[in-house]
């Protein structure tokens, strides 16, 4: 990308949701509704201490067609996931 380009395109958009303390399937429920309110390209980042999450958001992702760029879980267990619309 020249710099031209990089002047001319819109910044990356990065939602975070905080569903910490909600039981699946609220997590990715909560996920999917923030995923349709950003542009293709655009980000969500999902926080959640539901310990199914871990393998519900990736599952998610890949049955949308949706890209799980980042998981992370933190030392008091909850879990970090950052998604990008793909269509």
């Amino acid at each position: 990308m020249t710099g031209e380009d990089a002047a001319t395109s819109a910044p990356l958009t990065e939602t975070v949701v905080d569903a910490s303390g909600l039981a699946c399937p609220m997590p990715v429920i909560e996920l999917a509704k923030a995923v349709e309110r950003v542009p293709v390209g655009g980000r969500v980042r999902l926080l959640a201490t539901d310990p199914a999450a871990r393998v519900d958001v990736p599952v998610w992702c890949r049955m949308q067609r949706h890209r799980l760029h980042h998981h992370e879980q933190d030392a008091t267990g909850r879990h970090c996931f950052l998604v990008e619309r793909a269509h």
